[in-house]
């Protein structure tokens, strides 16, 4: 038994999935940055990335089952060839998808019609920004990364996003600590972001940094791994383990391996039934009150107002 089940056990909780409502598919490990906390260890180095055979598998599945939310995310995932076709086949199967943007990509070569396009197809962006000043933005992107990020939101609201279309932001702290009040940082967003660049968004997501690839890396070279993990024991709030994105999202990796979610994928917790499973291998249904592989990490996602792919879950 692992620390975090030994706290869902102490409060009479189990945890299993519920009805079926996200596919969140991880196109790769290739982004055009390298974040201090990122959980998937992505960057521009990596090659991994989705194939044709895998996307067209996938697509199959969504057109057949037509999952409420398709969510698209990486590395960066307007980087693979087969952004556009998760797009349009997802939208064309009636779902809603997520385009999970780390903004600066809008400003590379190539992608300057990225706005028009994710407008043209009604897709929701959640867009990472860590803080809403330069100096914290840079402590975890790197230089440059907050003035890019600002110019892309920018474009984004000359094309109806932060109004007409949603556009939420995503925070996540710097260094090992829990998020504030989600609406209260949310209004201090707003206030800044508006004030200052005339920018406006929707909903800000505060998302606690999992002890996971680079971020446990920190952790461990600081000396604070062990009183980042005693953090997250500590705050453990009962009360966010009915709405875990775990129980209603199933993760896609690159190969098409399915995983409880994607900080799962990152470990390698790949779903089996006597051997690996596959998404072309499982139906919503099968999914449906099956049990959910957790570990220490899982931590992260109950302490405090708890954490998802959504923001605070209380």
């Amino acid at each position: 038994m692992n620390r975090f089940e030994e706290k869902l056990s102490a409060h009479g909780l189990i945890l299993r999935r519920a009805r079926f409502q996200t596919l969140q598919i991880n196109v790769g490990r290739k982004c055009n940055q390298a974040c201090r906390h990122c959980h998937v260890d992505a960057g521009p180095w990596r090659t991994e990335m989705i194939t044709a055979e895998v996307a067209h598998r996938i697509g199959d599945w969504i057109t057949r089952h037509q999952p409420e939310v398709v969510d698209i995310t990486g590395g960066a995932p307007e980087l693979s060839e087969f952004f556009p076709y998760f797009v349009e086949t997802a939208r064309a199967a009636g779902s809603r998808v997520i385009d999970r943007c780390n903004l600066t990509i809008i400003e590379e070569p190539g992608h300057g019609g990225l706005p028009e396009y994710l407008a043209r197809h009604e897709v929701e962006v959640v867009a990472s920004l860590p803080c809403y000043t330069a100096e914290n933005v840079a402590k975890q992107r790197g230089n440059g990364v907050f003035e890019k990020s600002i110019s892309a939101l920018r474009k984004l609201n000359d094309v109806s996003y932060g109004t007409r279309l949603p556009l939420n932001l995503v925070y996540n702290p710097v260094g090992p600590k829990l998020p504030g009040p989600q609406a209260e940082l949310e209004a201090d967003y707003k206030k800044e972001l508006h004030e200052h660049f005339g920018i406006v968004f929707n909903q800000l997501f505060t998302i606690t940094n999992q002890p996971i690839a680079r971020f446990a890396e920190d952790l461990r070279r600081q000396g604070r791994w062990d009183e980042y993990l005693d953090l997250l024991a500590n705050s453990f709030n009962p009360a966010t383990v009915e709405g875990l994105m775990c129980r209603t999202t199933l993760s896609i990796g690159w190969r098409g391996e399915i995983y409880d979610c994607d900080f799962n994928q990152m470990l390698g917790l790949q779903l089996r039934n006597g051997k690996p499973l596959y998404l072309w291998d499982v139906t919503p249904e099968s999914l449906e009150n099956s049990p959910i592989q957790t570990g220490q990490h899982c931590l992260a996602c109950t302490a405090g107002c708890g954490s998802s792919c959504t923001g605070a879950l209380q």
